[in-house]
């Protein structure tokens, strides 16, 4: 089976630009025998940033990027020269992604909107020259101070898709064959369960050229918050969405009892979920007459709006785009965005779970940093400024 391109799941390591050491140059000049110091101090190490952009849609370009690196600092030279600043690397991720300590599962950060910067590791801070270091007792002082450290962080990044309706449901209850009827997008359609493999974007088009964006994940079953199926997997990406459309179909046993369970499941994933606005559409209406669909009806959940569609005969699709864009665009919802995006609160992984986590998502394999002398030969510039100890 080909690898697919979508990727949402990376884990990397970073490393940011240790600082340039000072200078502990003396002055030297025709006739000035005793020219004082004049070492320049060293420059800083490069940064290491997080950069949304909307260009991107998953994680793949970073698949193969295991390590990114920043410059380090240039040091210190004499005449007071300070040394250049090292090189900041700028990672472009997603809008929707969010970042986590490979080692201790800590939230760190999360990119959700294009051109966002966010610093992830700060470069060492340059050595200062012994220029600095002069006094009246302390006219001629020979020594510098080192460049700090570069600091080194391995992290975990997860995308979250940015949709504003998530459809969820079983397998095999329509939701890529609606997503096919209301957008462009083509989405793998057969008759058996989890066709649906990775998680499908698609713009739906409205009146007077507005549209609205909406995302098919996988289908969840029974049993998907505890690890079950794909579910757990990718229910994190309606995590963003602004509105659940729970898609039913209509030849099941018991609607109200599917759309329950579904409920349930998305309750235990993330509490917050069962805030946002819902609305049931109950699939394949053209296997039901007038008369089965009214007797559904009474039977059917009253606490949301409950649309009737079929995405093959297409029937139903209009009345169920007014009631999507009705929902998105009301009050309590456009109230609820707001308040969300202040108050969204970032869960730390679980240690317990996150190496299975790893293993589940192929990157559990370790990531080495490459190792550098603690200092080189090249580094010097001047061995005039080179302190050697006295035995």
């Amino acid at each position: 089976m080909a690898e697919s391109n979508f990727v949402d799941y990376v884990k990397i390591c970073c490393r940011s630009g240790k600082g340039g050491r000072g200078s502990a140059h003396m002055h030297r000049a025709k006739y000035m025998p005793h020219g004082g110091p004049d070492g320049g101090d060293g420059g800083r190490g490069g940064h290491v940033y997080l950069r949304g952009n909307h260009n991107y849609w998953t994680l793949l370009h970073l698949r193969y990027e295991r390590h990114v690196f920043a410059g380090h600092g240039g040091n210190g030279g004499k005449s007071r020269s300070t040394g250049c600043d090292g090189e900041d690397r700028y990672i472009d991720v997603p809008c929707g992604t969010v970042v986590y300590n490979a080692e201790t599962g800590e939230y760190i950060c999360d990119v959700s909107e294009d051109g966002q910067l966010v610093m992830l590791l700060k470069g060492g801070r340059g050595g200062l020259g012994n220029w600095n270091f002069r006094t009246a007792t302390n006219q001629a002082p020979r020594y510098a101070q080192p460049g700090e450290p570069m600091r080194e962080l391995t992290v975990i990044m997860e995308l979250k898709l940015l949709a504003d309706v998530g459809l969820v449901g079983f397998p095999n209850a329509g939701k890529s064959t609606l997503l096919s009827a209301l957008s462009s997008a083509r989405p793998k359609i057969a008759g058996y369960p989890f066709t649906t493999m990775e998680p499908s974007l698609g713009i739906v088009s409205y009146r007077d050229g507005q549209s609205f964006v909406m995302a098919d994940i996988p289908g969840i079953i029974e049993g998907a918050a505890e690890g079950r199926g794909l579910g757990l997997r990718f229910l994190r990406h309606i995590e963003r969405n602004s509105l659940l459309l729970f898609m039913v179909p209509g030849d099941t046993d018991d609607i109200r009892k599917e759309y329950e369970i579904l409920l349930n499941e998305v309750g235990k994933f993330n509490p917050e979920l069962l805030e946002k606005q819902r609305v049931l559409a109950v699939t394949k209406n053209d296997l039901l007459d007038d008369e089965l669909q009214q007797m559904l009806s009474e039977d059917l959940p009253d606490d949301l709006p409950v649309v009737f569609i079929s995405a093959v005969a297409q029937k139903g699709l209009s009345e169920l785009k007014d009631v999507l864009w009705a929902a998105l665009n009301s009050e309590s919802n456009k109230l609820h965005a707001i308040t969300q995006q202040e108050t969204i609160v970032h869960r730390n992984k679980d240690l317990s779970m996150l190496q299975q986590e790893l293993e589940d998502m192929g990157e559990d394999e370790e990531i080495e940093f490459l190792d550098e002398e603690e200092m080189d030969i090249e580094d010097i510039e001047e061995l005039d400024d080179f302190e050697y100890e006295e035995e």
